[in-house]
């Protein structure tokens, strides 16, 4: 998950709670800022506590390997690793080319949304999600109630980050952070999340062999991140370990404190389908405009058939137009936003949302995808945001990645071509920006 830390609003307020499970070790990232990772089912990208103190670059990328492992164990000493912990951590340590591969086709990025949905929130998804749900009833009941957040959305965050469980992944997280840290697109992310890994060795949080996960050094059933599992893991039922690996009290109880911490409001749905009246302002698609929902149904903001936004009019939400301004439109409410703080990816946070609405008993979207729009590939990716560079749209680094500046710099462009200004990158957008450029 990639993210960038954003302001904790309290939650859970006129809830009877009881007390929540202690949760260990929050003064120990001092010296730890984790910086979101992005992905599904493979890593996470929890947002680390804002007031982490920063790392400096170990040594510069030219550097061999083992010469950056040396560089990196005097600085890992000095945040108070032990020779021994940081030695028995490395002993056997190499580059992972699959790594790098991974961190440079991440799904959520690499796929039209209604692909990655289609699987994300597909059938068996929800099945067994609604299965495990029968199953773990009196436990999610517990947790729900001790903070607040839905059962439907812990049990999405699981399906999606392990598949329930069945891959928690097998890479080692010290070689996997090693890797990033070394060579990968966030060599920061890495080197911070590296030392916060062997903190939890440093402090016998877990073993070396325990310490398995994913591509991005992610961790356990629901994927946090080594800063976000010292920061906000709970120890659950009081056995004095925070077992994300194999123990569901501690799985579901760390991942609604990461939720609860990061903003969620207990009660609050995670957003509405809706439709939009026709000559609708498409710009107004922006997760940086907040209105309230009447203020929206003003603007030409409808209900889909058989729902209502009556109980919801005083509710402060953005607009979402995640397929463009021909497919299905979403309100998107502060608990949206919470789920962005687990994964900066909009394809991620609104599959956990369609698959817990799923899980409560909800059906299939209203509004249709364009699906006969086809995908841009890495290099149409890529050439979009050079061609948008190139006429004076910052659109940022050219690295493929349709993100919020990239759809910023679009919007321009589409405004000043009168196009339909809703960010969506697409096949007829890109042609026409190339018929733009200067020959």
């Amino acid at each position: 998950m990639r993210g960038t830390a954003r302001e904790r609003l309290p939650h859970g307020h006129g809830r009877k709670r009881r007390p929540a499970p202690r949760v260990w070790g929050k003064a120990v990232l001092a010296g730890f800022l984790g910086l979101a990772m992005l992905g599904c089912a493979s890593n996470s990208g929890q947002t680390a506590p804002a007031d982490a103190a920063p790392i400096l670059a170990p040594g510069a990328p030219s550097q061999t390997f083992a010469a950056w492992v040396m560089s990196f164990r005097a600085q890992a000493l000095t945040h108070g690793i032990s020779p021994a912990t940081y030695d028995e951590a490395f002993r056997g340590v190499a580059i992972n080319p699959q790594i790098i591969t991974s961190d440079r086709n991440q799904p959520e990025f690499s796929q039209q949304i209604w692909t990655y949905l289609s699987k994300a929130v597909s059938d068996f998804r929800v099945q067994k999600g609604r299965d495990q749900i029968r199953q773990n009833a009196a436990l999610l009941d517990a947790i729900e109630q001790a903070y607040g957040v839905q059962k439907e959305i812990l049990v999405a965050i699981w399906g999606l980050e392990s598949s329930y469980g069945a891959f928690i992944g097998k890479i080692n997280v010290i070689e996997a952070l090693a890797t990033l840290a070394y060579q990968g697109r966030r060599r920061a992310f890495g080197r911070r999340e590296l030392l916060a890994a062997l903190d939890i060795l440093e402090r016998g949080y877990a073993s070396k062999d325990q310490l398995k996960g994913s591509w991005a050094g992610a961790m356990g059933h629901t994927q946090f991140i080594p800063s976000t599992y010292l920061h906000y893991a709970v120890d659950y039922d009081g056995d004095r370990r925070r077992n994300v690996w194999s123990d569901l009290g501690d799985v579901f109880a760390s991942t609604a404190n990461y939720l609860a911490q990061s903003g969620w409001q207990a009660g609050l749905p995670w957003g509405y389908e809706v439709r939009l009246r026709q000559g609708f302002d498409y710009s107004q698609a922006d997760k940086t405009i907040v209105k309230s929902v009447a203020q929206w149904e003003r603007l030409g903001v409808l209900p889909v058939a058989g729902a209502s936004l009556k109980g919801a009019r005083n509710q402060i939400a953005s607009l979402l137009l995640p397929g463009g301004h021909t497919g299905p439109a979403f309100l998107i409410t502060q608990n949206f936003r919470t789920l962005l703080r687990y994964n900066n990816s909009t394809a991620y946070a609104l599959a956990a949302a369609l698959l817990a609405d799923r899980l409560h008993g909800a059906g299939a979207l209203k509004g249709a995808w364009p699906v006969h729009e086809p995908p841009l590939n890495r290099k149409n990716r890529e050439d979009l945001q050079r061609g948008l560079n190139a006429l004076g749209y910052d659109a940022g680094e050219v690295d493929g990645i349709i993100g919020a500046r990239t759809r910023a710099a679009l919007k321009l462009f589409q405004r000043d071509n009168h196009l339909p200004v809703d960010g969506f990158p697409t096949g007829t957008v890109l042609t026409r920006l190339r018929q733009t450029l200067p020959r």
